[in-house]
């Protein structure tokens, strides 16, 4: 690397022969220096000012304080947000009225100290395929289900049902049986359909799935059929046709107080799945909901909330405007329309008009 100091030298030795009669592209040689170089150091005027990125420069004047570094680092390092990413406190601090850094400068102060890591059972996030039916509202689609659980016998298993709102994320119907059924599976939507007043709505409900026998059992379709629900099924050989409830699986299976060992019993099972899906329907803070619960999101609250993110970054962004320059503040609104596993998003046509 050559330093300020010997580019404008070399510049200067180079004038200097060529005022005295030698050739520019022989002065350059002597050198070691190519004519082209000499060229843009003297067209960009780059003598003063080195745009490579190994050089050093001054740092920026609106970056954060030491304090406000350490104070970041202690939050993420505290009782309460030790086990969350900065994806999660960032908009957590927002609904408080808080405002300490962005999210990405959290990852990267975090990343600085050597401390934004895949903890626990997390591991690397990976794509997955964009998710046939489109959904503007709650209790318009809904996709279900169905998950192991590992029982106290060797090779048996507590089978997990669960029904979950894909607008709202929200799970709006679960049960653990020791057996899977289409017959659970029937009654399991029977009484979803009845708490949720789906026979009163002027549109139909679409449930999506797999393929799996309780699916597709002639129990199961009967229920829908007198229901009035639409059924929709995943294509065939196509794995991730039913992304949502896949995820929300993962979610239960990777939670820190997920047992590592097997439920002492089918009461215990449900026991903890209850808690779960308290958690989740209630405190989660859903990545896919811009970070909103979706319990929020089903009844309608989601709206304010984020409303009043929107007005504590626009006070943020008052009291430090260096800190963003010319960028707008994060951008906390829902999408209006959520879809399943569209063919052509530029064909597909909604299913379900805006109610």
């Amino acid at each position: 690397m050559i330093t300020l100091p010997d580019r404008k030298q070399a510049v200067e030795l180079v004038n200097e022969a060529v005022s005295s009669g030698a050739r520019k592209a022989q002065a350059c040689s002597v050198i070691g220096l190519s004519v082209r170089t000499l060229q843009r150091w003297i067209h960009e005027q780059s003598v003063l000012s080195d745009r490579r990125q190994c050089a050093e420069r001054r740092p920026p004047g609106n970056r954060l304080t030491q304090e406000e570094r350490d104070a970041i680092i202690d939050l993420c390092n505290s009782d309460r947000f030790k086990s969350l990413p900065p994806s999660q406190i960032v908009p957590t601090l927002a609904d408080e009225g808080r405002y300490l850094a962005s999210e990405s400068t959290f990852y990267r102060i975090l990343k600085e100290v050597d401390q934004q890591h895949h903890r626990g059972r997390s591991a690397k996030p990976s794509k997955k395929k964009p998710t046939s039916h489109c959904t503007t509202g709650p209790n318009q689609v809904w996709s279900w289900d169905i998950t192991y659980l590992n029982s106290p016998v060797r090779g048996r298993y507590y089978y997990l049902y669960l029904v979950l709102d894909i607008y709202s994320r929200m799970i709006v119907a679960w049960e653990l049986h020791e057996e899977e059924s289409a017959d659970h599976a029937s009654q399991l939507i029977h009484k979803a359909c009845l708490r949720h007043g789906i026979g009163l709505l002027s549109r139909p409900l679409v449930l999506h799935s797999d393929n799996g026998s309780p699916m597709k059992g002639a129990t199961m379709l009967s229920t829908l059929q007198r229901l009035g629900v639409v059924t929709s099924f995943s294509r065939p050989r196509v794995s991730n046709d039913n992304p949502y409830s896949e995820s929300l699986f993962r979610t239960l299976k990777y939670r820190p107080n997920y047992p590592s060992q097997a439920f002492e019993g089918l009461e215990e099972g449900r026991s903890w799945v209850h808690d779960f899906v308290a958690w989740y329907n209630q405190a989660h803070k859903h990545s896919g909901l811009k970070f909103q619960t979706p319990q929020d999101r089903h009844e309608g609250l989601a709206e304010d909330k984020a409303a009043n993110r929107t007005l504590v970054y626009q006070q943020a962004k008052y009291k430090h405007p260096e800190r963003w320059g010319n960028r707008a503040t994060r951008s906390w609104v829902l999408p209006e329309e959520v879809w399943l596993n569209p063919e052509n998003s530029d064909r597909v046509q909604p299913l379900v008009a805006a109610a």
